[in-house]
């Protein structure tokens, strides 16, 4: 079998088995216990607890226009996995609908919900899928108007969770930001995965003296970039490094040892790419 079909197989795999943690996430934890969610799939909670309509068909007839209009914003292989994904979602949901029972702690309930939601959603995010709804419509506003993604798409779910006060109430509104909040970290966590590294930005005098210390003690490469002090004018060469977080506390014993004066910044990295993190060190 060619290797390009083994690649769209493993990715239709893993949007199916998303929308299948997705749709167990919404229909055992958080519709038997009222919890709504954020965007489209938290309309569709809505009319389903108002008119008892089928969450996974309003899903898909919300996201039909949608699709239209976000053939401009993704590509043509992003659409097409997202229209797959929102089908898988919309039939997953309506074969799971009823599995689920009241539980006695909500606050429970709404922490299943969102790990469960977020690890579906992750799936299908790593995969180059997404379930359309409040991403079109938040990528079409920042191409148009210039608005951040990030910020629309809270702004979103933040007017879905408040309308939902009026079908299901304060409290439980306020468990659906529960919900959604660990559904974030949860998306997060599956798309960005456990390869957090250190990254570290070291403003020295000697900078180029440190980069060969750092590189001969360490055996990582170190790139020099060109700065200014905004104040002082004067040129300035800055190091940047990543590192594993267990060779941080090396990294800034050589630091301080070679140049006790050094400004240090460090901050997590995540999905570092390359030799000495997802390819060995020749």
């Amino acid at each position: 079998m060619p290797s390009n079909i083994l690649h769209h197989a493993k990715k239709l795999f893993f949007i199916i088995l998303g929308a299948v943690i997705f749709s167990f996430g919404i229909n055992y934890f958080a519709i038997p216990n009222k919890i709504a969610e954020g965007g489209v799939t938290g309309i569709s909670i809505i009319l389903h607890y108002q008119f008892g309509w089928d969450t996974g068909t309003v899903i898909l007839l919300l996201n039909i226009p949608l699709f239209f209009i976000g053939y401009k914003v993704f590509g043509k292989k992003t659409l097409i996995y997202t229209f797959i994904a929102t089908i898988a979602v919309a039939i997953c949901l309506n074969l799971t609908d009823g599995i689920g029972e009241k539980m006695d702690d909500l606050l429970l309930a709404a922490l299943y919900a969102g790990v469960f939601v977020g690890i579906g959603l992750g799936l299908i995010i790593r995969v180059g899928g997404t379930l359309g709804g409040a991403d079109v419509v938040a990528r079409v506003l920042h191409r148009f108007l210039g608005w951040s993604i990030g910020r629309m798409l809270l702004i979103l779910d933040f007017a879905v969770i408040v309308a939902s006060t009026f079908v299901i109430g304060i409290d439980l509104a306020m468990y659906t930001l529960v919900s959604v909040f660990v559904a974030a970290q949860a998306l997060d966590f599956v798309v960005e995965g456990l390869r957090v590294s250190k990254a570290a930005t070291i403003i020295s005098n000697q900078a180029k003296e440190l980069a060969k210390e750092i590189t001969k003690k360490m055996n990582r490469g170190v790139t020099v970039l060109q700065g200014q002090g905004a104040y002082t004018q004067r040129k300035k060469e800055v190091l940047y490094v990543v590192v594993q977080p267990s060779e941080l506390p090396k990294l800034k014993e050589i630091v301080y040892n070679f140049d006790s004066k050094a400004f240090v910044v460090v901050h997590d990295a995540r999905e570092v790419l390359g030799e000495g993190f997802t390819y060995k060190r020749t």
